[in-house]
């Protein structure tokens, strides 16, 4: 295998053979030993890291938060490739390096590791990852961390893996809302898809706003159903804001509701919604909520739009992998 595509097609097809090499190399002893000469290299300076002598002996490691088990992770499963699997391809040594963005560069491929919370953070580079993915693909092993480092020695196993490709690394009931509307707007309505897909980017679904225009994007486009959906929407805003109320929170401001009702004064309503995600992008966001510029927006013309987790916006990307790792349904319905 010459080059790095053939090796990733070739990981995809694996993966569940690779894991239980990593597995049975977490666990110590001779597994471990086998991938020692790479652990090595890849160890700061060409030494051993300082969680090799005991996990080699006794199958733990050290009190390690979970940054710090993600880089065990990834070491040790590079390892397994280079020593394992493909020790023939000219592509090697590979290299890990998490500071370019791209765990193992020469394979442009990446390696996350969330535990039984599924959630990991990332660094944020443009809000419409959040539709278009990671420009490289990635390996997700999900770890028992969680349950496993309230027993201490920390002994740990990967007990699911997927393999994503860098569209898939996206928002999976965003995208199956931009899909919906890049099919219907694309050919005669481009300023207001525009509109959408800045409002899914930038969406903070903590936002009650927010989060009822997002519902209303995820309905029935006819005036009779929006009007419908929009008076739902004022009962629930009354109900939310008096169990804030009594919970001593602060409440929803009228203004959030008067621009949803606005709506119904506008023709078409879903029109109007449009607008409303737009002037909320605005009023939110301000200069920082820009429109994709023109290689983003080339992208999103061509995507799958094939988002498999969650994803939202703090000062990190926070990904959450339960889409993919818990019983599948279907994209959960918004709202």
């Amino acid at each position: 295998m010459n080059t790095a595509k053939e090796v990733r097609d070739d990981i995809r097809d694996k993966l569940s053979n690779i894991v239980s090499v990593v597995n049975a190399a977490l666990k110590g002893k001779k597994a471990l030993i086998e991938l020692k000469p790479t652990v090595e290299r890849l160890g700061r300076r060409g030494k051993l890291p300082h969680w090799y002598e005991t996990l080699e002996r006794d199958g733990t490691l050290p009190n390690l938060d979970g940054k710090s088990l993600g880089s065990v992770l990834e070491m040790v499963f590079v390892a397994a490739l280079e020593c394992k699997f493909y020790y023939k391809s000219p592509l090697i040594p590979f290299r890990v390096n998490p500071a370019r963005g791209i765990d193992i560069p020469d394979l442009q491929l990446g390696v996350k590791s969330p535990s039984e919370n599924y959630c990991t953070s990332e660094p944020f580079f443009s809000a419409y990852e959040r539709l278009l993915g990671n420009e490289h693909d990635a390996v997700i092993l999900l770890t028992d961390y969680q349950s496993r480092k309230k027993s201490p020695p920390l002994r740990i196993q990967i007990i699911k893996q997927s393999y994503l490709t860098g569209s898939q690394i996206a928002d999976m009931n965003l995208c199956v809302i931009a899909k919906i509307y890049r099919k219907r707007l694309r050919e005669n309505n481009i300023s207001e898809l525009k509109k959408i897909v800045r409002f899914l980017a930038y969406i903070n679904q903590s936002d009650w706003e927010a989060k009822s225009l997002l519902n209303l994007l995820s309905g029935k486009t006819d005036d009779a159903f929006i009007e419908k959906s929009i008076d739902k929407l004022a009962v629930a805003f009354e109900k939310t804001n008096a169990k804030r109320e009594k919970e001593g929170k602060e409440l929803i401001s009228q203004s959030s509701l008067d621009r949803l009702q606005a709506i119904l004064g506008l023709s078409p309503r879903w029109m109007g919604i449009v607008n409303a995600a737009d002037t909320w992008v605005i009023e939110t966001q301000k200069d920082a909520g820009r429109y994709p510029n023109d290689s983003e927006w080339e992208r999103f013309l061509r995507s799958p739009l094939d988002g498999l987790i969650g994803m939202s916006l703090a000062l990190q990307w926070r990904y959450n992998f339960g889409p993919l790792f818990r019983e599948r349904k279907g994209p959960k319905k918004t709202g």
